[in-house]
Formats: C-alpha cells, structure tokens, sequence
C-alpha cells in the first residue's frame, strides 16, 4: 500500500512541496504519495491527528503552524528545541517526532550548492522570528567566527542571539561593521521592503542570501549593486525537504535535478 505524507499550512495552495516529494520518490524508488492540506487556523492539530489516522506517517508543517506543531510534538530532536519550532513530524504509534530540517537545508544549499563553507566566516542574521530560530543551532554547528542577529527589536535579538549563545542587536548596532554572508530571515521581501542595513555591511567578496525565494528582492538587489554575490532561497526549500525525506525514509535524494528543474520552470 502507498504509503502517505502531506504538508500543512494556511494557505497552502502555492506550495512547491508535493512536487519535489514526488521527484524524490521517483528517484528513489519509494512508493509514496504527497499532499497539500490547508488546515484551518484554529484547527492544526484536528486536521493532523485526522490525517495520522487515516494512515498518514508524517507531514510537513509551514507557516503559520510550526509553533503549534512543536506543541504537538511528544518528542522533538535537538534542533526543533533549539528553534522552538517544528517543521517535520513523525508519527510512530502514538508518539508524534518532531524535527526541524530548515536550518540542515539552509547550510546544504550554502556548502554544497554555493560552495560557501560557513566555517570562520563572520555572519549576519536578519530578523528574530521563526525563520532566524530555525537556522541559528545548525550554523553554529559550523564554527563560523562570529554571528550577530539582528532585529528592528533588540531585545528579541538579543534573546535569541543568548539561545545560541552569539551576539545580538538593533540595526544601528551594524555601522562600520562587515560580514562576509549576510542572512535575510525577516519578513521584509514579503512586504517589497529592504532592512535598514548600512551601505558599506557586505565584505568583499561576501555572499547575500534571501530565504524568500521566486523573484529578486529589494534585499538582493542592494547587496548585487554593492558588489555581493547573490542567492534566494529556493535551495533551502529543496534541501529542507530532502532532509525531511531522509527523517521519513531514510533515504536522502538527489537535490541538484531538482533545483534545476524548479529553476526551469
């Protein structure tokens, strides 16, 4: 029998997920099928606890649910504790695992996609929220030589800038400073907006990353006028869903063919 995962959000339609899952499969012979489910806002945890026991193994979970997921969750890896959040779930009998796989697939798509190594790097995080929590613990498991978190609201940069035990600020924190990747995890380039970053933040040769994905950001176009090269985040989107695959499957699959693919299309 076909075994069954899906993804939860709201909304939900735009998603990408049942597609690379299903190139996953292909390649690696799995026989799985992969599902789109909008929950309700005030009804996550019905809608998964539903799906579970229609025979459901696991599901992705995106926004705005990661918070509720990781409440849901009976046991939880080391990275989903240290993002708080909860974006791969798996259900053995009536324990429901969480994992969180965005920050895996945000330093595979820099190592093995951008061939930038983190490691010794001086490194700017944009924003405090859940997409900033969910990356902090795996790039400090590179050793970079600094990160610095950096919010429109200090203190919530500097509470979480102390979870991972890194430095933390306000924008105005950033004059005369330089980084050599520099992370945009704020909401900003939903809204079209750029962060208040000074001119001169990106060290020769430096990276920027958007983890918004599917057009150029005012971020991206800041830091290419200044000279630095430039990625969105649609290999993270890829890479996190791999890393998920090998949580379900134990399995990982080949992440290459199908970035190119979505890049294609």
């Amino acid at each position: 029998m076909t075994d069954r995962y899906a993804v939860f959000g709201n909304p939900i339609a735009h998603t990408k997920s049942p597609g690379i899952h299903a190139e996953f499969a292909r390649q690696t012979g799995q026989d799985l099928a992969y599902e789109a489910i909008e929950a309700p806002l005030d009804g996550f945890r019905a809608a998964v606890l539903a799906f579970r026991d229609a025979g459901g193994l696991g599901a992705n979970v995106t926004v705005p649910f990661k918070e509720q997921a990781f409440v849901l969750a009976t046991q939880r890896s080391d990275r989903a504790d240290a993002a708080g959040a909860v974006n791969t779930l798996r259900f053995e009998g009536d324990e429901i695992m969480g994992d969180n796989t965005d920050g895996a697939g945000l330093v595979s798509d820099l190592v093995d996609n951008l061939a930038f190594d983190p490691a010794g790097q001086r490194i700017l995080l944009l924003g405090a929220g859940g997409a900033a929590r969910g990356v902090g613990l795996p790039l400090m498991e590179r050793e970079p030589y600094e990160l610095f978190i950096a919010n429109r609201t200090a203190y919530k940069a500097r509470e979480l800038s102390a979870r991972f035990d890194c430095y933390g600020g306000g924008f105005e924190a950033l004059e005369g400073r330089q980084f050599d990747l520099v992370i945009n995890a704020t909401a900003a380039s939903l809204a079209g907006e750029l962060p208040p970053l000074p001119d001169d933040i990106f060290a020769e040769g430096a990276l920027a990353y958007d983890m918004m994905y599917g057009r150029e950001t005012p971020f991206m176009s800041f830091a290419r006028a200044r000279g630095a090269r430039v990625a969105d985040g649609l290999g993270m989107l890829v890479e996190q869903a791999a890393e998920a695959f090998l949580v379900w499957r134990g399995v990982r699959p080949q992440t290459a063919p199908v970035i190119a693919m979505l890049r294609a299309a």
